[in-house]
C-alpha cells in the first residue's frame, strides 16, 4: 500500500500528542526513513522541509491546535 501525505500528517499528530512537541529535524529523519523521500524537499534556503501536501494535511488535522516554534524549529500543542 502506498503511503500518503495524510498518513505522514497523522504520524506527526500522534508524535506531538505523545511527546508534547516534534522537532522538524526529527520529523524529517523519521519521514525519510519510514515514509520515503517523496515527502521531503530542500527549500530555497537549502534546508530540508516536509512537502506541501504533508503540511496541508497536517494543518487540516490539528485545526489550529498545534503551533510552529520558529526559534526552536518544532511544533507543539497550543
Amino acid at each position: 500500500m502506498e503511503t500518503t501525505a495524510q498518513q505522514v500528517a497523522e504520524w506527526m499528530i500522534e508524535e506531538i500528542k505523545f511527546k508534547g512537541n516534534l522537532y522538524q529535524s526529527d520529523a524529517i529523519d523519521y519521514v525519510r526513513a519510514h515514509f520515503g523521500e517523496q515527502f521531503v524537499f530542500v527549500n530555497e534556503n537549502g534546508n530540508a522541509s516536509l512537502s506541501k501536501e504533508v503540511k496541508k494535511a497536517f494543518r487540516k488535522l490539528h485545526r489550529g491546535k498545534v503551533a510552529w516554534d520558529r526559534d526552536g524549529f518544532f511544533w507543539a500543542w497550543t
